[in-house]
């Protein structure tokens, strides 16, 4: 009997951990637009520079919270290209409401999600960016679930830029804790992760633990993910995302200040 209870006790304050970044932000709904997605914002958030301000080649990767509820879980993200000299920006995504999920075209590249303003997670400029862009394409066709989706654990929109990450070496961006979908590994148990440098071991999605350079430890439970990084001075809560002082990946200096300022002002 006291077995009984200690498992169910263990079991209890497991689940009321992984569940308290997700409602303290459902307490704190006004963070989100919980309107219609059709007149849901979809504006440019002036994060990244124009064409104008920036001639060389330009790689982003964004990630915004989810529509509606899922907010209160996860991330959408997505990578934003610019060619060197080029006149517009192109969009790397996966959306759930196609046949084909896979998109790659023109657009703004850090426009709001349905809502939820748009954090710039990394940002590679110059010669790397010209590298990356010539590799992308490429990439994106070899994607394993062009025609899959699946919210939770995956495959999704996390799921596609995470894969895309860990086939182009010069990308070595970590993702936020809670892009649920990150971890999803199909059929696959073990990887690299996608910031490089470490290894994490995944069930399905739904079970896994990692340990990274840029990403520090995660412990992933049903898809929530909490752990520290020691490299970013910062802890991951489920929901909630990393609090951290330092930003492990790649960001000019000018960007990481822009990034810092509007977290900052979306707090406030």
């Amino acid at each position: 009997m006291k077995t009984i209870k200690r498992c169910f006790f263990g079991f209890t304050l497991t689940l009321a951990l992984l569940l308290a970044g997700p409602l303290l932000l459902a307490a704190c709904a006004g963070f989100q637009d919980s309107g219609s997605w059709r007149t849901a914002d979809r504006s440019s958030a002036g994060i990244a520079p124009t064409p104008e301000q920036e001639a060389g080649a330009v790689v982003q990767v964004y990630g915004a919270r989810a529509y509606n509820w899922r907010g209160y879980f996860s991330l959408h993200t997505w990578i934003s290209t610019k060619e060197a000299n080029a006149s517009r920006y192109y969009v790397h995504e996966v959306t759930g409401w196609r046949h084909y999920v896979v998109q790659s075209r023109p657009d703004n590249p850090d426009r709001a999600w349905y809502g939820a303003r748009p954090q710039l997670i990394a940002d590679i400029r110059g010669e790397q960016a010209e590298r990356i862009i010539r590799q992308l394409a490429g990439v994106i066709e070899e994607y394993p679930y062009p025609t899959e989706y699946e919210a939770w654990p995956g495959p999704n929109s996390n799921t596609f830029v995470a894969w895309v990450i860990r086939q182009i070496p010069e990308m070595n961006v970590a993702l936020p804790n809670h892009a649920i979908g990150k971890d999803y590994l199909g059929n696959g148990v073990l990887s690299e992760v996608p910031g490089g440098s470490g290894y994490q071991l995944s069930l399905g999605g739904y079970f896994g633990v990692l340990a990274g350079v840029r990403e520090g430890f995660e412990l992933n439970i049903l898809g929530l993910s909490l752990g520290i990084n020691p490299l970013g001075l910062g802890i991951k809560l489920p929901g909630i995302g990393e609090l951290a002082l330092r930003n492990t990946n790649p960001m000019p200096d000018a960007a990481a200040s822009r990034s810092e300022l509007g977290d900052a002002e979306t707090a406030l």
